[in-house]
């Protein structure tokens, strides 16, 4: 796969927040799950505070190594899009580590090209892959 194809990426500002929480809390991912709280919002949390289940999608890592999940039946809905993880003002109804900050991750879509599916591939789920 080329190295600049990725199915989910952070804006500038999502990732100056992100290089905060590192520093606050140590190494994060993050995970998102389409459950309760904010639904199909980005969770971050501290790595190794979440389980990853076996059916769960590895889309990829962003800034600093961060793993980004997503849960089987949120990807399905998802497969067919690129992900910019956004950070905008407003406390979300979840855990996310972000919480305290006053802000919230967010995210934005677009449909992956045909290109950029065929380069992506499948990604790894949980059972494949060590957390």
């Amino acid at each position: 796969m080329p190295d600049d194809i990725h199915r989910v990426e952070l804006t500038e500002p999502a990732q100056a927040l992100l290089r905060k929480l590192i520093r606050t809390h140590g190494a994060v991912m993050f995970h998102q799950s389409g459950g309760c709280c904010d639904g199909s919002s980005p969770m971050c949390y501290p790595r190794g505070e979440f389980r990853v289940g076996a059916s769960d999608v590895l889309l990829g890592h962003v800034a600093e190594q961060t793993p980004f999940w997503m849960s089987a039946d949120q990807f399905a809905y998802w497969q067919h899009t690129h992900l910019t993880v956004d950070v905008v003002a407003g406390r979300g109804s979840g855990f996310s580590l972000e919480a305290p900050e006053g802000v919230r991750f967010l995210i934005r879509s677009r449909l992956l090209t045909d290109e950029e599916s065929a380069a992506l591939g499948p990604p790894p789920t949980g059972a494949e892959r060590e957390r």
